[in-house]
């Protein structure tokens, strides 16, 4: 069960965090949501797909990581040489995944008879990557952030940031109809088939097509180059499949 607490440098001053991407810490996840904040790094790695939220019923965009339940195929096993991010084989992991267990909260202030929302770093001290003995701690020892501390802090801001200018990409690309339906067929090396269906993507052909009005809109909102991320993206499909080939094979000679 969570435990959700305001972070502060007096009762977390001693608390670690335990840096590793793994399964057994959580990191299992097939897929993640990612945002306009950070699309310029996630499409260099990742497949990005497109789907409306049952749950908000709001757009998101969607980062792959596999292709079955709780399969990860960027989980790979620690080597600290040749890894930026431990136990993870990519450059860039996206904010959805790489916050861990802390997350941002707004709190309400009074000031001058005015009220505030100001956001605050929260922390799950239930979090499997918050019971660590090592690993790095979040205060230096005269209570001020440690380095670790600051890029969860900019981690937090993609997300905080990108949730409302997410929203904002998806209205503008439903008003130019930039986005279409997708399936992907695939076939395994071992003939396993596998559908992926009710996700959308760019149609390039109708970016292609819109006048000058509409691209210049788009482009002096950044949507224009988020569309051609999303659209590149979808090359990321076919090093997966190869992943997942690999890792087929492998079991196949066990």
């Amino acid at each position: 069960m969570q435990k959700i607490e305001v972070l502060n440098n007096i009762t977390h001053e001693q608390l670690k965090i335990n840096p590793i991407f793994s399964a057994e810490l959580g990191d299992n996840l097939v897929s993640t949501v990612t945002f306009l904040t950070e699309l310029s790094q996630v499409q260099k790695e990742y497949p990005i797909l497109c789907r409306i939220d049952p749950e908000t019923n709001e757009y998101q965009a969607v980062v792959f990581f596999g292709f079955e339940k709780d399969e990860n195929l960027f989980l790979v096993d620690v080597n600290p040489v040749a890894q930026h991010h431990l136990g993870w084989n990519a450059e860039y992991v996206p904010a959805a995944v790489a916050r861990g267990p802390f997350s941002i909260g707004m709190h309400r202030e009074i000031v001058d008879g005015l009220e505030r929302q100001n956001a605050m770093v929260h922390i799950d001290i239930n979090h499997s990557k918050a019971k660590s003995a090592d690993g790095p701690k979040l205060f230096l020892e005269n209570g001020g952030q440690s380095d670790y501390l600051d890029r969860i802090s900019k981690t937090l801001e993609i997300i905080k940031d990108g949730l409302h200018l997410t929203k904002l990409m998806f209205d503008a690309f439903n008003k130019y109809q930039l986005l279409d339906s997708v399936v992907l067929d695939i076939e395994f090396q071992n003939q396993t088939k596998l559908k992926i269906s009710g996700f959308e993507t760019i149609n390039t052909d109708k970016l292609s097509q819109l006048n000058g009005a509409a691209l210049e809109e788009l482009n002096k909102s950044g949507f224009l180059q988020a569309a051609y991320f999303i659209a590149a993206s979808m090359s990321n499909i076919r090093k997966l499949i190869d992943w997942k080939n690999r890792k087929l094979a492998a079991g196949d000679a066990n």
